[in-house]
């Protein structure tokens, strides 16, 4: 017996105070209401209504038992509708989980683009420096390097590549000359990633496109961006920073930026946002992801074309 199903003819039946009516207004036989009915009350061995040849009313347990139907039936239509909406009206709380490096870089202003548009989506962000089981976890949406995240079965879109590149301090700067090519490296205090993010040999491609590698052994590793960005502020020495992540430090004069003319290979990171491949994601995840595609992908239009900018 579907009992929710039964609770509701039987509802039906009590305010109709006929089967035939109940029938009717169900679109169901008159047969299938009383084998509701008489399920029921077989399930609950007690008797609920009175028949009559003219009329059908509610005992005194049928009474009692009508009024906890229709307690439980409006929560089950509530949550039914709560849950409809959250599918189609972006609500409710999406729990992200980011690198912390890429979070401190650029995240914010998206974050506060997307509550600006969808102001019922409340965020609960949780910034990582390891790897991440997504779902065991309980996260809705990743903003991650791939190889960090597993889970099962996972969507992953790109969203951003961000270029490496050598800075150092002016105070660092005014106490050795910097590089004039990848070689001269050797010669100073590195500051790198740690090694489960990066080798020790680093690959630089020169302006004429030729590839020189370079194997150096750091004075200084740490598994943060930002970390290595605040050793390279105090003049520890040179650092591979994400270019984005010190634009802002580099305009400044806070830190310059080292080998122009080089680009660093096999260095950048590919950023993704990631999400459960479940077959119905919630309107909430969907409209996050698709905003946070949008956002970048304007943001790299912006950087390609300038002029973008003043229109």
């Amino acid at each position: 017996m579907n009992q929710l199903q039964a609770m509701r003819v039987f509802l039906k039946v009590a305010d109709a105070e006929s089967f035939g009516r109940a029938a009717s207004a169900l679109d169901l036989s008159n047969a299938v209401i009383t084998r509701y009915v008489s399920l029921l009350e077989a399930h609950l061995n007690t008797r609920l209504l009175n028949r009559t040849t003219r009329s059908v009313s509610l005992t005194e347990a049928g009474r009692a038992y009508a009024e906890g139907c229709r307690a439980v039936i409006e929560q089950v239509d509530a949550i039914e509708a709560s849950v409809r909406d959250s599918s189609v009206d972006p609500s409710g709380t999406l729990k992200l989980v980011a690198s912390a490096s890429f979070s401190l870089l650029a995240l914010t202003p998206m974050l506060r683009e997307f509550r600006e548009r969808y102001a019922n989506v409340k965020l609960r962000l949780t910034l990582l420096h390891r790897p991440v089981d997504l779902v065991a976890e309980g996260f809705d949406v990743g903003i991650v390097v791939p190889h960090l995240v597993s889970g099962g079965t996972l969507i992953n879109r790109p969203l951003i590549r961000v270029a490496a590149v050598l800075v150092a301090s002016p105070a660092y700067l005014s106490r050795r000359s910097g590089p004039s090519r990848p070689a001269s490296l050797a010669a100073h205090e590195f500051l790198a990633p740690s090694a489960d993010i990066h080798g020790s040999t680093w690959f630089f491609v020169g302006p004429s496109g030729l590839t020189e590698s370079v194997a150096l052994d750091p004075a200084y590793t740490v598994n943060s961006s930002h970390m290595l960005r605040q050793a390279a502020l105090s003049g520890m020495g040179i650092a591979v920073l994400p270019e984005s992540y010190v634009a802002q430090d580099i305009d400044a004069g806070l830190l310059v930026r080292l080998l122009p003319g080089y680009r660093l290979k096999d260095a950048d990171k590919e950023v993704s946002i990631v999400y459960p491949g479940r077959r119905h994601v919630s309107a909430k995840t969907r409209s996050f992801v698709d905003f946070a595609l949008a956002y970048f992908r304007d943001r790299e239009q912006a950087d390609a074309n300038p002029a973008v900018l003043t229109e």
